[in-house]
């Protein structure tokens, strides 16, 4: 009797985890790490918090794409936010988003590509990081 009642709780919790799938439109959240380099792998976007200022973080993406040989296409910061655009060898789109959090933090938001690919975008965050 107890063995049916554990099947059915199981059957119970992963029918509510796939309906909380199903009902957030089928997106998936991946998270990595713990601490510093922290990031977030949502709907073909990574999302990091960078603690550094945006001056600093804008610099560091900037020198990413030049030293993983992408051509930047588009480079732009005020007090408040940054933006750089570049393309990949094989002409796919890489978009680095940088929002000031406080005067020592930094969200950064990098998508490559239309619909996202996680390893570059880890790839492309790794070189940023490298760069602070």
């Amino acid at each position: 009797m107890r063995t049916h009642a554990r099947l059915a709780s199981l059957v119970m919790v992963g029918g509510l985890g796939l309906a909380g799938l199903l009902a957030s439109g089928g997106c998936l959240a991946v998270a990595a790490g713990a601490g510093a380099g922290t990031y977030a792998y949502v709907t073909g976007s990574l999302k990091a918090t960078l603690d550094r200022p945006l001056d600093k973080s804008y610099d560091a993406s900037r020198a990413a794409v030049k030293s993983l040989g992408f051509t930047e296409t588009t480079a732009a910061s005020d007090a408040l936010q940054g933006r750089v655009e570049a393309t990949m060898a094989d002409n796919t789109s890489v978009t680095i988003r940088l929002n000031r959090l406080s005067d020592a933090s930094t969200e950064v938001v990098i998508r490559v590509g239309t619909f996202g690919d996680r390893a570059r975008s880890i790839a492309i965050y790794d070189e940023i990081r490298k760069g602070l």
